[in-house]
C-alpha cells in the first residue's frame, strides 16, 4: 500500500486487493469514449464497485454467469485528466476491496502512429529460433514447459528479446525498415510453446523471452532507427492453458464450451471439435449454414480454443487488448493471424475501430489462399457483393507467392514459365490498392523459398529481387539472407524455424558477423543487402506506376516509374548469352539514358539492344546517385 498524488493533486491510498482486471490501464483522449472493464476476482460479483475521478463514471456494471467476474461500463469524458483513482468493491459486512487504476496520457497523437506500407520492408522472425541474449530466462521454474533442447525442433532453443535488440544493428544495415516478431505473448502450454500462437495471457509477456521493460526497449530502439514494430496478434484462439479456461466469465465465452467442459479432464484424449478450414463459406453464396458454422466455430486444433467473438463481452476485450498493446509499445503494425477463421462482421468491427483511432496505422491479415479473389475479398472499400467491408487494408499475397515459385521453376513454353507470374499481377486489376497488399518469398509456416527453388540460387535471386520491386509490401522471413533451407525434411515446422547461426554463445557459424558462411550465402547476403539498401530510397518502387511486358524467348521485363526515376527489373531463363531488343520498349521512354546496375554498379545505356550475358535478374535504374 503507498500514497499516490493524482494530477489534480488529490492523494489517494493505492491499493490492489483485486486479483485481474483488464486493461490494466488505459489512457485520455481517444474518439471512443468508452472503456469495459472485465474483473476477475473470489465472488466479485457480489459486491458493488464505486469510482469517485472527475470526468469517469460508472455507466453499468453486467454480471457474468460466474460469480468471479464483472464487467464494468466505464464512460471517460473529453475533459478527463490523466491520473490515477481508486475503484472501490463494496459489500455490506465485509471490508471495502480496493484497486487503484491509472488513466495515462498519450505519447504521441493518433495520427503519428504510422503503419508499415509499400516503402517498408518487413523482416519476419521466429523470436525463439533467432538469438539468445539472455540465457537466464531460457527456463522458468513456474511455467510448465522448462525443457530447452536445441536438437529438438519443437522444443525451446531459448532466442529472446535481447537476442533481437542485440542485433537490431544487423537487421538495420541490412535494409529492413520494420521487425515482425512472431507472438512474444505469455504461451505456458506444456509444448510446442516456443511458436507463441497458444496465448495464455494476452497481457503479459512471456518471461522467458523477456520483461515488459524488454518489449518496450526493442519498440523503442526500433523507433530510435527509424523502423516499426509489428505486432503478431491472435483474435481466433487462445492457448488451451489460458488462465480462464478454469473459469470461464459465460457458457459461450469460448465455441463448443460445454463439449469441452464436458470433456476436460481427459482432454488429451478427446478430439476436439476442429474447424473444417473451409475459409471460403466466408464469401461463398451457396455454402450451407452448417459448413459456416464449422468453419467459423470449430477449434483450430485441440489445443487452441476457438474464442467466441459474438459474445460482445469477448469482442470488446479483444479490441481493447489490440489498442492497449498499440498505444503501450508504440506499434508500427498488428499482423493478425488466422484472419478468416473467427466470426467475420467482428473482424471488420476489430479493425475499423482500431483504424477509426490510428487512421494513419495498418494491419495485414493472413488469409492463405491462392485465389486472387479472395484476397481481393478481405481488403479494405473492395466492391463485395454482399456488401462486406473488412476495414483490413492490407491482405497477405499467398496467391502472388505461389505463382512466383511456380513460374521460376517451370520450363518456359507458351502456357508456363513466367507467363504464370505475368498473369498473376495482371490481376491487380481487382484489388482496390494492391501496393497495400503483403508479399513474400516464405514465412514461418512454409518451406523456405530455398527449398522451394530446388536449392538453385540463381532462381533464388530472381524471386527475391521480383518481390522487392513489385507493387507491394514486402515481407522477408529471417534465414533468407544466407540460404537456409529444409532440404533435410521439406515442409516440417521445426526445421523451417532453425536457429540463425550467430545467436547463440559457442556457435561457429555466425551469420551477424560472416564467419563460417560459405561463398553461396556471403554473396546472396550481400545482394539482398544491396537491393534492400536501394530499395528504402526509391520512390519508383515505393509508389510509381507499374508496367511490366508479356514474357518472350524466355525474359519477362517489369517497369516502375515515376517522375524521377525509372527502375528496370529483367527475368532471364537462358542459359546462353542473349540480346534484348530494346525497340519493344519505346513507350518507357529510356532511349539513349544511361543506367546503373544496382548490384553490380555498372553503367549502361538504354539503346537498340542490351546484352544478357547470364541467367538471373537484371535491375537498373535511371538514378545517379
Amino acid at each position: 500500500m503507498s500514497q499516490v498524488e493524482t494530477d489534480d493533486r488529490l492523494t489517494i491510498v493505492e491499493q490492489n486487493d483485486i486479483q485481474r482486471i483488464e486493461p490494466p490501464n488505459w489512457w485520455i483522449g481517444f474518439k471512443n469514449l468508452s472503456l469495459q472493464l472485465l474483473v476477475h476476482h473470489p465472488q466479485i460479483s457480489k459486491r458493488t464497485p464505486y469510482i469517485s475521478y472527475q470526468g469517469v463514471s460508472i455507466e453499468k456494471v453486467h454480471h457474468a454467469d460466474s460469480p468471479n467476474y464483472l464487467f464494468i461500463d466505464l464512460s471517460i469524458s473529453k475533459g478527463t485528466k490523466a491520473g490515477r483513482f481508486n475503484i472501490v468493491f463494496k459489500k455490506e459486512g465485509e471490508d471495502d476491496l480496493t484497486q487503484t487504476y491509472e488513466l495515462k496520457s498519450r505519447i504521441k497523437p493518433a495520427e503519428d502512429y504510422l503503419g508499415f506500407n509499400s516503402t517498408d520492408a518487413i523482416y519476419l522472425i521466429t523470436p525463439d529460433r533467432f538469438a539468445n541474449g539472455d540465457p537466464e530466462n531460457d527456463i522458468v521454474e513456474n511455467l510448465k514447459e522448462k525443457k530447452i533442447d536445441r536438437n529438438d525442433g519443437y522444443a525451446r532453443h531459448g532466442g529472446d528479446i535481447k537476442g533481437i535488440i542485440n542485433n537490431l544493428d544487423y537487421i538495420q544495415d541490412m535494409g529492413f525498415t520494420a521487425l515482425w516478431p512472431c507472438p512474444l505473448l505469455t504461451n505456458d502450454m506444456p509444448q510446442g510453446s516456443y511458436h507463441g500462437y497458444a496465448i495464455t495471457d494476452y497481457y503479459q509477456i512471456d518471461p522467458r523471452f523477456g520483461t515488459m521493460e524488454d518489449y518496450l526497449e526493442m519498440s523503442s530502439k526500433l523507433s530510435e532507427k527509424g523502423m516499426k514494430l509489428i505486432m503478431d496478434q491472435v483474435a481466433n484462439h487462445c492457448g488451451v492453458e489460458h488462465w480462464w479456461m478454469k473459469d470461464f466469465p459465460f457458457k459461450d465465452w469460448i465455441n463448443h464450451q460445454e463439449h469441452y467442459e464436458n470433456n476436460n479432464e481427459n482432454w488429451e484424449g478427446v478430439k476436439a471439435i476442429t474447424t473444417n478450414h473451409r475459409r471460403t463459406t466466408n464469401q461463398d453464396i451457396y455454402a450451407s449454414k452448417i459448413d459456416k458454422k464449422n468453419m467459423n466455430e470449430g477449434w483450430f486444433v485441440s489445443a487452441m480454443p476457438d474464442l467466441n467473438q459474438r459474445n460482445p463481452f469477448m469482442a470488446n476485450y479483444t479490441i481493447q487488448n489490440s489498442i492497449w498493446w498499440i498505444e503501450t509499445a508504440n506499434l508500427g503494425g498488428i499482423r493478425q493471424d488466422t484472419y478468416p477463421y473467427p466470426d467475420k462482421d467482428f473482424m471488420s468491427r476489430w479493425a475499423g475501430e482500431i483504424m477509426n483511432e490510428y487512421p494513419n496505422f495498418n494491419i495485414v491479415g493472413e488469409e492463405w489462399t491462392s485465389n486472387p479473389l479472395l484476397i481481393a475479398y478481405w481488403q479494405k472499400d473492395n466492391a463485395n457483393k454482399d456488401g462486406y467491408n473488412s476495414n483490413l487494408k492490407s491482405p497477405m499475397d499467398f496467391a502472388m507467392q505461389e505463382k512466383i515459385v511456380k513460374g521460376i521453376n517451370d520450363e518456359e513454353t507458351w502456357a508456363t514459365g513466367f507467363i504464370e507470374i505475368y498473369r498473376a499481377l495482371a490481376n491487380d486489376f481487382i484489388y482496390v490498392s494492391p501496393s497495400d497488399i503483403m508479399v513474400f518469398p516464405d514465412n514461418h509456416d512454409m518451406s523456405r523459398i530455398f527449398t522451394q527453388l530446388h536449392g538453385n540460387v540463381v532462381n533464388t535471386k530472381m524471386a527475391l529481387s521480383y518481390i522487392l520491386t513489385l507493387p507491394r509490401i514486402p515481407q522477408i522471413y529471417y534465414g533468407t539472407e544466407i540460404l537456409m533451407h529444409d532440404f533435410d525434411k521439406p515442409g516440417d515446422h521445426g526445421l523451417i524455424r532453425t536457429d540463425f547461426p550467430g545467436g547463440w554463445d559457442g556457435d561457429e557459424v555466425n551469420a551477424f558477423t560472416g564467419k563460417g558462411l560459405n561463398d553461396e550465402q556471403k554473396d546472396m547476403q550481400s545482394y539482398l543487402k544491396k537491393l534492400l539498401n536501394y530499395r528504402k530510397t526509391s520512390s519508383a518502387i515505393h509508389e510509381g506506376q507499374t508496367i511490366h511486358f508479356a514474357p518472350e524467348n524466355g525474359i519477362y521485363v517489369l517497369f516502375r516509374t515515376d517522375n524521377n526515376e525509372t527502375v528496370v527489373h529483367i527475368l532471364n531463363k537462358n542459359e546462353s548469352p542473349v540480346e534484348l531488343n530494346l525497340k519493344r520498349f519505346e513507350e518507357i521512354g529510356l532511349n539513349g539514358k544511361t543506367l546503373t546496375n544496382i548490384i553490380t554498379d555498372a553503367s549502361v545505356v538504354w539503346q537498340d539492344k542490351f546484352l544478357l550475358e547470364d541467367r538471373g535478374s537484371v535491375i537498373l535504374t535511371t538514378k545517379s546517385d
